[in-house]
């Protein structure tokens, strides 16, 4: 009987182990993780630098009146375009008309009394020569003469002052540009070289950005030209705009201050750009886009395959000679439009690991599979 209950005990676990060992089955192997690899080259890079910048007129002008009066008309439109010499404000000439009408009447007087003069002092002269008349009167017979020109003389600057002030009665643009609001209407009465313009013009066409650079960048720029280790880069520039779109014309580095700002640090370089459209208005922010150097046979590498570990290092993994991931530790020196500039730590020929990253570790054996990648421009 015992023995009975002790076997049919024992069949379960028996029935359990041959389950077990009939559903056991060894996993199949796996293959290579498949990377996607991009093979690093070498290139030429140029490398550029956002900086911030404000808009400024090439040319402006402040209209003031040069003589006193009442301003009779208003003779242009408030934002428009005018040109060098086109009248702006007529201010009543009638006072400096008839100032000149007077001064037209001295000379007239004052040429008259000298042609008497002259007349004169022809005679006496020769009056003189037979001793007919004293040398102390032919002497000062000749010097009313000289007198009566000289006279002329300053009634015609007169003339010519008086001419100027009724020219000076049409307020005319000095500068082609565009001109802003009138600070006066008609009926208002001016004085010459007042404080208040009677109105601004600006030549927005071309435009200047200023903008504004460290002088420590600007110092390791130029000792990095200096070293052989970056080349001088083209003076072109290109413009961003407030709401981040591009402005469609380039740009040239005009100069830069021989001075560092004591209070920021900073130098200013000072850009012009053509400006047909009138897009660009004094007083604008953009930022510039500025070539700062060409960095001879630099390594580009896709963003997507540079990361970084706790400590804040970039890093990056390859597929080494026998086809096992490596992580390096790299130079990620800054951004080249959606790859990294890489100063350190990759060399040409290496495949950079950017798709599978996460489903690998250094040491896995892997099969790299070519990714393609558009054409670095380095801009």
């Amino acid at each position: 009987m015992f023995s009975r209950l002790s076997t049919l005990r024992t069949a379960p676990v028996a029935l359990c182990v041959l389950v077990a060992a009939c559903g056991h089955r060894e996993p199949p192997k796996k293959g290579p993780v498949e990377v996607g690899v991009v093979t690093l080259t070498t290139q030429d890079v140029t490398v550029t630098t956002e900086l911030p910048g404000r808009t400024a007129s090439t040319m402006m002008s402040e209209v003031r009146p040069q003589v006193a009066g009442v301003v009779q008309k208003r003779l242009f439109t408030e934002g428009s375009y005018v040109r060098a010499g086109q009248p702006l404000y007529q201010i009543d000439p009638s006072l400096y008309r008839a100032s000149r009408d007077e001064a037209q009447a001295t000379l007239a007087s004052a040429q008259a009394t000298a042609a008497a003069a002259q007349a004169r002092a022809n005679r006496y002269r020769t009056l003189g020569q037979s001793e007919a008349v004293s040398a102390q009167d032919r002497d000062d017979v000749i010097a009313a003469a000289r007198q009566a020109a000289a006279a002329v003389q300053q009634a015609r600057a007169t003339l010519q002052t008086t001419g100027i002030n009724l020219n000076f009665t049409q307020v005319r643009a000095p500068i082609s540009g565009r001109i802003g609001r009138s600070t006066v209407t008609p009926g208002a009465l001016v004085t010459a070289s007042q404080a208040t313009a009677l109105a601004t013009i600006q030549q927005l066409d071309p435009i200047f950005v200023d903008v504004t650079q460290s002088s420590a960048k600007l110092l390791q720029l130029r000792r990095a030209l200096a070293a052989g280790k970056a080349l001088p880069a083209s003076a072109v520039i290109r413009l961003k705009l407030d709401d981040g779109t591009d402005y469609p014309l380039e740009g040239r580095i005009e100069f830069a201050e021989p001075i560092v700002d004591p209070n920021s640090g900073t130098i200013t370089l000072r850009a012009r750009f053509p400006n047909p459209d009138s897009l660009l208005l004094p007083g604008m922010f953009v930022r510039v886009v500025a070539p700062q150097s060409v960095v001879p046979g630099a390594i580009l590498a896709p963003q997507q395959g540079i990361s970084r570990d706790p400590k804040g290092n970039a890093t990056a993994l390859i597929v080494d000679r026998s086809g096992k991931v490596e992580r390096r530790i790299v130079t990620a020196a800054q951004a080249v439009g959606d790859k990294w500039l890489i100063t350190g730590g990759l060399r040409k020929g290496e495949r950079l690991i950017v798709e599978g990253t996460d489903k690998v570790q250094p040491g896995d054996a892997v099969k790299a599979v070519p990714v393609d990648q558009p054409a670095a421009t380095g801009k």
